[in-house]
């Protein structure tokens, strides 16, 4: 069986089939980011192509130097910021209020078990999440969803690593304010930060 990298240099040379390969192996995680992010499966789908268009257009720039999703997951959150930037998300509530996508239709945010109390705080996560400005929901996202350090984050997003854990500072804050739980100051921040940077 053709291995990754071979699919790689295979689409680096025209073959398509070996590109729609590699997509196929990650556009669930990069539709999953996008929606979670925009809380639209409409515009998470339009999403999603234009990044794998962008990637399709800039598979001869993947040179290697990190995973190909890492290579990918940039090329989302450019998409993503861009996203804001040009459409500002309708002008700011130009579109009717987005309804919230039922717990069954998407992956869970969290790992949850069974269990009505579970499913309840989840939902009231994804509601809390999609009440953020787009920026804080893509950090947070990022951090907590996909696992990025600080300091990755504010590479991939083009500001600094101290910008970025005030960003994740004042969205667990938000998030916690929102949910009715209160806690001390450092125990939050730790939240959102975490272990490492």
């Amino acid at each position: 069986m053709i291995n990754e990298n071979e699919l790689i240099a295979h689409a680096q040379s025209g073959d398509r089939e070996a590109f729609c390969e590699l997509a196929r192996g990650y556009q669930r995680r990069i539709y999953a980011l996008a929606l979670h992010h925009t809380r639209d499966p409409q515009d998470a789908e339009d999403l999603s192509q234009d990044v794998w268009l962008k990637a399709y257009r800039a598979i001869d720039s993947f040179k290697g130097e990190a995973s190909f999703y890492t290579w990918l997951r940039q090329i989302t959150i450019n998409t993503l910021l861009n996203q804001q930037r040009s459409q500002f998300f309708a002008w700011l509530g130009g579109r009717k209020k987005r309804e919230f996508i039922p717990l069954d239709d998407i992956e869970p945010f969290f790992q949850i078990e069974a269990g009505l109390h579970q499913n309840l705080l989840v939902e009231q996560v994804l509601q809390a999440l999609g009440e953020l400005a787009p920026r804080e929901r893509l950090i947070f996202l990022l951090r907590h969803r996909e696992g990025m350090t600080c300091d990755e984050i504010a590479t991939a997003c083009g500001v600094s690593a101290g910008t970025i854990k005030k960003a994740l500072f004042r969205t667990v804050r938000k998030l916690r304010e929102k949910l009715g739980a209160n806690a001390p100051t450092d125990e939050f921040s730790q939240l959102a930060i975490g272990e490492k940077s």
